[in-house]
């Protein structure tokens, strides 16, 4: 082989480099676009509470894509995905998030939704929050037909806190 022939002794770690490179800069474009989407769908997701002169705390919620109010929070302690539902009755949670979180199956009911009849179970959640808002001893159905950790918070919970919708922010307002 002559000199021109030969291969450069370092093109094969460029060669490396380049691919390196190439993945980093899709792993990182990949984690930034997870990430604008995942505020699209909860814009929420770190909820800023604020204690107002009455004691009360509010806190301010922005509508997302689908004009839903979505919000993070966490029940006995873990985390969840509140999607606000005054159109529920319950709270209801997946059953998977009810195990992690330690609430019991109480007695089995029938719940009517928009995908028909279905068994749910009782249960009460001890603590609920949301920013700084904590509800105590909130009355919660478990579906074991849902999945993940999104749980639709509805009146049992919201009865307890003063809402206000103004173009698209929802502000929550809680007195203790």
């Amino acid at each position: 082989m002559s000199a021109q022939e030969q291969p450069h002794p370092t093109r094969p770690i460029g060669l490396s480099m380049l691919i390196a490179s190439f993945v980093l800069g899709l792993g990182l474009l990949t984690v930034f676009f997870d990430s604008m989407l995942g505020r699209r769908e909860n814009p929420n997701q770190n909820p800023v509470s604020q204690i107002d002169t009455d004691g009360s705390v509010v806190v301010e919620l922005q509508r997302n894509r689908q004009g839903h109010y979505v919000v993070n929070g966490e029940i006995e302690g873990k985390p969840a995905i509140f999607l606000l539902d005054t159109g529920a009755t319950d709270v209801v949670l997946p059953e998977e998030l009810a195990q992690s979180a330690g609430l019991e199956r109480g007695f089995p009911t029938r719940a009517t939704t928009a995908n028909g009849e279905l068994v749910v179970y009782s249960a009460n959640i001890r603590q609920l929050q949301i920013g700084e808002i904590l509800l105590t001893d909130v009355r919660a159905s478990i579906n074991p037909a849902m999945h993940g950790n999104t749980v639709l918070l509805g009146m049992s919970a919201l009865r307890h806190i003063e809402f206000t919708q103004r173009g698209d922010t929802l502000t929550l307002r809680y007195i203790p």
